[in-house]
């Protein structure tokens, strides 16, 4: 027969109890230090895209500038066909300075703000656009 007079002493309820506490507080602690981890990885990660992104985009405005020198280059100077391409190449000359300025981020920001400013008819624009995509895919 077990002696309990001994200095064996059974773990009390309270004890078992506060020591559960603990460990739950020293869990919690840690799945927050692991979940701010994550949320800064996936944070920089997204950081980095972004950056990606707006370099690329101003890579390709300055290729669509190079293009518009290339026909202002390979056309006549004077003339219809003259004007014509002087104004063509002037447009997309305009907007591949404006690509590489602004990046992917910066025409984003004024799209938005466009489409705030006018929502009537970027809804009939997004609409149309969306009927001709759809009758495009049908036909394929």
């Amino acid at each position: 027969m077990p002696n309990n007079t001994g200095s064996t002493k059974t773990p009390d309820f309270k004890d078992v109890k506060d020591k559960a506490a603990e460990a739950a507080r020293e869990a919690k602690e840690a799945a927050k230090g692991v979940a701010s981890t994550v949320a800064n990885t996936a944070s920089n990660v997204a950081s980095a895209v972004g950056t990606r992104a707006d370099d690329a985009a101003a890579a390709a405005g300055r290729g669509i500038q190079s293009m518009a020198e290339s026909i202002r280059e390979h056309t006549p100077d004077s003339g219809y066909v003259g004007t014509a391409a002087r104004t063509v190449s002037d447009t997309i000359a305009s907007g591949g300075r404006y690509l590489e300025k602004e990046k992917l981020s910066g025409a984003a920001d004024d799209f938005t703000e466009v489409v705030r400013s006018h929502p009537v008819p970027a809804l009939l624009i997004a609409m149309g656009v969306g009927f001709l995509l759809a009758r495009a895919m049908s036909r394929s």
